[in-house]
C-alpha cells in the first residue's frame, strides 16, 4: 500500500485494509473507479470518477482489479517527488 504524505500533513492513498487508516486522522474516502461485468462475463474497470479512461475488458476479475490499481497509483496519486 503507498501512501503519499504532502508537505501540509495530508496522507493520499488507494484505500486498503492493510493498515487502519483512522488512525492517522479524519479520513475522506471518494470512489475511484467501479469494476463490473459486461454483458459478455468479461470485467470493464471504470475510473470516469478520476477522470480516467475505461480499461479492459478483462477475462478475470482480479487482473480487472489489478489493472485498476496499477492505474490509480500511476495515474491518480500525487507524483512521488522524494527522489
Amino acid at each position: 500500500m503507498k501512501l503519499l504524505i504532502s508537505p501540509q500533513g495530508a496522507v493520499h492513498c488507494v484505500y486498503s485494509e492493510a493498515i487502519d487508516l483512522a488512525t492517522l486522522g479524519r479520513l475522506t474516502i471518494s470512489r475511484g473507479s467501479y469494476v463490473e461485468p459486461n454483458a459478455a462475463g468479461q470485467w470493464l474497470v471504470d475510473l470516469s470518477p478520476v477522470q480516467g479512461p475505461q480499461l479492459g475488458p478483462f477475462v478475470q476479475r482480479s487482473a480487472a482489479l489489478e489493472s485498476e490499481m496499477d492505474w490509480l497509483e500511476q495515474h491518480w496519486l500525487p507524483p512521488d517527488t522524494s527522489s
